[in-house]
């Protein structure tokens, strides 16, 4: 008895693009069926609505009609997706709403055949309820700090702010002081509650309680106060996460 081929729905834009990915799907992927290529929003929903739900999605954030994540919004989205786009701004949403992988265009194939076999481990029986978890996690309440020989451990509220300096990761606390904190800032953007924090910048992760002004600053990018910031540099919002900081702040 022969398994089904695997059947995916290709959501992009550019048919160049499409047509690329096919060829390399085929190589490393010759049970996959791509069943249909849509370029818009609103055509992904119709789609999905009338037609039985494909194994996988591929899908571009930038279609013709908006951003892929209006997709979410719109209708119940559960089938996995694995997001193959040319902007790397996106990675945090991509992890909220069903993603495997989130792979930067031009797409390697060996990135591509490992995204594949990553979907085939998470669809699993046995781990099915182990992925769905990692992806309703709860945020940390509280981070353990080293002071000398002692430890400490510092409630998520009473954090303003985690930044690197000098390759090190630090949080930041609502007294103004800094302690080393194990952990890359990733790995803590993904522990934190999104709806309190929000990362900035490459460098930067910070508390809403904390921002007491923000300022319009060069270059389309925000300038924030934080009164008790002692950081190495002045707390910026990168150009390309303004946009989803001010929504963030709007909410």
């Amino acid at each position: 008895m022969t398994n089904a081929p695997l059947k995916a729905l290709l959501i992009e834009d550019e048919r160049p693009a499409a047509n690329k990915l096919i060829r390399l799907l085929k190589a490393v992927a010759p049970d996959l069926e791509v069943v249909e290529v849509i370029p818009s929003v609103e055509k992904a929903a119709n789609w999905l609505l009338k037609h039985p739900s494909p194994d996988l999605l591929f899908m571009d954030v930038q279609l013709e009609d908006g951003v892929c994540f209006e997709l979410f919004e719109q209708i119940d989205v559960t089938i996995p997706v694995i997001f193959t786009t040319a902007y790397d701004a996106y990675t945090l949403k991509a992890f909220k709403v069903n993603s495997v992988d989130y792979l930067l265009k031009p797409i390697d194939p060996e990135e591509l055949k490992a995204a594949l076999d990553k979907y085939k481990t998470y669809t699993q029986p046995t781990l099915i309820k182990t992925v769905a978890n990692q992806f309703q996690h709860r945020p940390k309440e509280r981070f353990l700090i080293k002071v000398g020989d002692h430890y400490k451990s510092i409630p998520a509220t009473s954090i303003h702010a985690f930044y690197i300096d000098e390759r090190s990761t630090f949080l930041l606390t609502d007294t103004g002081r800094s302690y080393a904190v194990d952990g890359s800032l990733d790995k803590i953007e993904l522990q934190v509650d999104p709806h309190c924090f929000f990362r900035i910048n490459r460098t930067c992760i910070v508390h809403y309680a904390a921002i007491k002004d923000m300022l319009a600053y060069s270059s389309s990018r925000l300038k924030l106060n934080v009164p008790t910031w002692q950081g190495p540099d002045s707390l910026l919002v990168s150009r390309e996460r303004v946009a989803d900081f001010k929504q963030w702040m709007d909410r």
